[in-house]
Parts: C-alpha cells; sequence; structure tokens
C-alpha cells in the first residue's frame, strides 16, 4: 500500500472555534504553482477577523496565513520564474481572473474574482502550501526568514497605504503594530515626521514607537502637537475616523488600512469639509510587492518579531487580539 506523505497544519474548522493539529497530505503543485517548504508565516491580524466571523467569505475548514516564506520544493507544469531551492514569499493575493476590467487597469486588488492566501486558498500555517508562482515574490536575502514574513502583508499593504497618504511631511500613524512599526522606518529614511498613536496608556507601545524614530507617540484618544498632513488607520477602530479627521490640515488624507473596521460613527462635515480625504485600502497588487521590496533592498528595515512554534498558533492569536505582541507575530514549523 501506497504511504503518503504527511505534513502538520493548524486547521481552522469554522469561525470562532480554535484551530486544530492536523496531519494532512501534502499538496501537490498544479499548473504554474510551486511547492513550498514553509520556513515561517507571519500571523496577521486579519487571520484574526477570519476566526473571529468578521470576515465571512472564508471557504473551511482552513488553513491560515498570508506571510509565507518558504523555499520550493518541487514545481508544476509551466513554472518559469523560480526552482528548486530558491526561496520565496506568498502574500494575501493569490490569485486573479488577469482579464476583468480591474486587471487589466493595474487594479487587480479589486478583481471580483480574486482568491486570497489563507483565506479562499489553504495558507501557511503548516509545513508545507503550494503558490500560483506568478502571485510569488522574490525576497530579499538580507532579511532572515523571520525577519522578512511581517514585510508580505504588514509590509505590502502598508506600502501601499502609505503610498496613498500622500507626500506630506508629518503623517500620523493610529495602532501600532506590524505595519506601522515597518512604515516608520520607511518614512524615517524618507525625511518625513511620523505621529504615533497606540491604545491608551500603552506606555510600552509609545516608547517602542520613538525608539524607531517616532517624533511624538502617545494614546489615540490625545491629539498630537502639531497639525498632521495625512493620517494611517491600522487599527480596526471606526470610531478613530473623526478623530483623524480632525487631526490632519485642510487638504489633508486619511486612509484606512484594514481590511475590516467597526461601525465608523457619525460626525460633523466641518471635520471633513475644506477638502479632506477618507478613503480605504483594499488589498495588494503584485506591482506594490515589486515596488516595496525593491525599496526594501535599499531601507535596513529591522522587524521586531516574536516567535511562536507551528503548534502554539491559538497562542500566537491571542496575544495578538489582547495587543501584547510588540512588532510582528511569526509562527516557525
Amino acid at each position: 500500500m501506497e504511504v503518503k506523505q504527511m505534513m502538520r497544519a493548524m486547521v481552522l474548522e469554522a469561525a470562532k472555534e480554535k484551530l486544530r493539529l492536523e496531519l494532512r497530505p501534502i499538496p501537490q503543485p498544479d499548473d504554474k504553482q510551486l511547492l513550498l517548504k514553509i520556513q515561517a508565516c507571519g500571523v496577521c491580524r486579519t487571520d484574526l477577523h477570519i476566526v473571529d466571523g468578521e470576515l465571512t467569505q472564508a471557504k473551511f475548514p482552513l488553513i491560515l496565513g498570508h506571510e509565507i516564506v518558504g523555499t520550493v520544493e518541487a514545481v508544476g507544469k509551466g513554472v518559469k520564474r523560480f526552482s528548486l531551492g530558491e526561496r520565496v514569499g506568498v502574500p494575501w493575493l493569490g490569485g486573479t481572473c488577469q482579464h476583468c476590467r480591474y486587471c487589466r487597469t493595474q487594479q487587480e486588488n479589486l478583481c471580483e474574482q480574486a482568491r486570497f492566501t489563507g483565506y479562499h486558498l489553504d495558507g501557511g500555517y503548516a509545513e508545507y502550501t503550494v503558490a500560483n508562482e506568478q502571485f510569488c515574490f522574490a525576497i530579499p536575502k538580507r532579511y532572515s526568514d523571520l525577519e522578512v514574513a511581517p514585510l508580505l502583508c504588514a509590509g505590502l499593504i502598508g506600502y501601499r497605504s502609505y503610498r496613498l497618504v500622500g507626500d506630506g511631511e508629518k503623517i500620523g500613524f493610529y495602532g501600532f503594530g506590524a505595519a506601522s512599526h515597518i512604515l516608520l522606518q520607511v518614512a524615517r529614511h524618507q525625511g518625513r515626521q511620523v505621529y504615533a498613536f497606540t491604545r491608551p496608556g500603552d506606555d510600552l507601545g509609545q516608547d517602542f514607537a520613538r525608539s524607531l524614530g517616532a517624533v511624538w507617540a502617545g494614546g489615540s484618544e490625545q491629539s498630537p502637537p502639531d497639525s498632521l498632513d495625512g493620517a494611517i488607520i491600522f487599527a480596526p477602530v471606526g470610531a478613530l475616523v473623526p478623530v483623524a479627521l480632525k487631526a490632519v490640515v485642510p487638504g489633508g488624507v486619511v486612509v484606512c488600512a484594514g481590511i475590516h473596521m467597526s461601525d465608523i460613527p457619525s460626525f460633523p462635515y466641518q471635520i471633513l469639509w475644506q477638502e479632506r480625504v477618507l478613503r480605504s485600502v483594499a488589498n495588494l497588487t503584485r506591482q506594490d510587492g515589486e515596488d516595496f521590496f525593491a525599496l526594501a533592498r535599499q531601507i535596513p528595515i529591522q522587524t521586531q518579531v516574536s516567535s511562536f512554534p507551528l503548534t502554539q498558533a491559538n497562542v500566537a492569536l491571542d496575544c495578538l487580539r489582547q495587543g501584547k505582541i510588540k512588532g510582528a507575530a511569526v509562527l516557525v514549523p
């Protein structure tokens, strides 16, 4: 009798349940797919939204995880970009139709048939995964597996948000987690000033932000000492929208960077008036990734990482939910 090769995976059977350790057959690569031996996988707040049932289109049972660093173990037919033994990164965007109006106009992040890693497609909370090579990235050699994992979502989608906030000198970051601690270093490299807003009373988070170069750090209930040219809301808290709008100058941009946010309370038109802009960010494009990793090859971004064994995925998620992660959490098989 043929014995199938098996792998360990942390599986989510349904929303609002704990992940369970299972043995599963190692997947085999289809056309244009890579089989990757996973070296590290970041734990993202989006994973929490899936577990908590706030994102409702997940396929179950599901292997979470979309900040995957792996080495190529096998390739399917038609693979051209990567070879055996290469290290690649797998992001949130796992595939698109490539022919709709969004895909044809460099807006593939809005493709209605897009498939997302660790949501529609099994992801990286496992020892192996498969991924479409067209949506994978070559990642800079200067970073270790642990260091580079958070760049694959916190970095990539954070960078898309960062570019959309505009070219102003003074930027506010509301919520200081994985994305903020990466993008602060990019902003500092470019000579911009970052004002960091944490949960009220989070002195350690504020100290962390200042240690990375924030010119000011305080609680989200505080007003910054200067008016902001723009702001990015990384925290999934709708109540921060009017707070950020009040803090930015006329013509300033407020970007909501998350995939899910609690309801935004009503606010007076006066704080939006004078051509202030409120906008959201959805997913990422492959060009975002290429641009960001080109930048990451120049800037020595230092990711602060807390590592957890694969089998402690539930612990990592709980720590993230409770705000106990400084920087980013990463699973190691």
